[in-house]
């Protein structure tokens, strides 16, 4: 559905991406993990045409953005940066302004989808009285009414408290399912990615330093926090219970029992101040993928 190749481009002389590659099949949630400045949003402005690369190609459904940009763009919805709407102007009339730059204003269509994003009640309302998360939905209902195959989001669920962060997951998955669409989104947030994507990509510093199944971003091991002293006790019972350190924490099989490692600490004669559960985060996984 979606293939992009090596591309490259610099701004004032410092490079931003440096031949980014991959493709996402119809019916997939492919994320592009990073960080800011790691190259996400450059890349999404590129594959919509609103940033001119310095290489490589972009082909949606087939059809060259380069040459066919119109053609091509045919089959994409999208929320790019900070949606922007008319202030003083209500929900609906944002979206008959946009709707009509480029087609017939349908009235059923455009109230089913505003009825599907949960704005029907605020509809009518200026957009400057909207929250940050009606915006959102705002902005969603007009990238679906194209009814396009591809959805292209760039940090959708930044800013969004943890219910509008649950509901926008909840839909995205429905869409999939009901619909079978395409999805491409930035997040900087791991734990956004691992619940709703199939595939990712990691960028970092403008480079894919990691390409695969969301599965194995995950670490089926237990990590521990763990200050205790002296450090030559800590270090052997990390080794008896078949641990190693990685990136400032402590990895053991997933077996392990927490109780075990405390008690030969305290038997052995160390002084333990700390032992917390911690997850790999997303500095863990670029630190991984990019220095194998």
């Amino acid at each position: 559905m979606l293939k992009v190749t090596d591309l490259k481009k610099s701004f004032g002389g410092k490079p931003a991406l440096k031949g980014v590659s991959f493709e996402v099949k119809p019916g997939e949630i492919y994320g592009l993990l990073g960080h800011n400045g790691a190259g996400k949003s450059t890349t999404l402005g590129i594959i919509l045409g609103m940033i001119s690369s310095d290489a490589g190609s972009v082909e949606i459904g087939g059809i060259s953005v380069l040459k066919e940009q119109a053609k091509a763009l045919r089959k994409v919805g999208a929320i790019f940066e900070s949606p922007a709407f008319y202030e003083y102007m209500s929900g609906w009339d944002n979206l008959k302004v946009l709707v009509e730059l480029s087609g017939r204003f349908d009235t059923q269509k455009v109230e089913a989808v505003v009825e599907r994003v949960g704005l029907t009640a605020r509809i009518h309302s200026k957009v400057g009285t909207y929250s940050h998360g009606m915006r959102q939905r705002l902005a969603l209902a007009q990238a679906l009414l194209p009814e396009p195959e591809i959805l292209l989001l760039d940090e959708p669920t930044d800013g969004l408290d943890p219910e509008g962060i649950k509901w926008f997951r909840d839909f995205i998955l429905s869409l999939r399912e009901e619909r079978g669409m395409t999805v491409l989104f930035n997040s900087h947030l791991l734990s956004e990615v691992e619940q709703m994507c199939d595939r990712v990509a990691i960028l970092r510093q403008g480079e894919r330093v990691f390409e695969g199944e969301v599965n194995d971003l995950k670490d089926e091991r237990l990590g521990l926090k763990i200050s205790a002293e002296p450090e030559e006790i800590l270090m052997k019972v990390v080794s008896d219970h078949h641990g190693e350190m990685v990136h400032g924490r402590s990895v053991f099989p997933l077996e392990t029992k927490i109780s075990d490692i405390v008690h030969d600490l305290v038997h052995q004669g160390a002084t333990v101040s700390e032992i917390t559960p911690v997850q790999r985060s997303l500095e863990d996984v670029y630190l991984e993928h990019s220095l194998s």
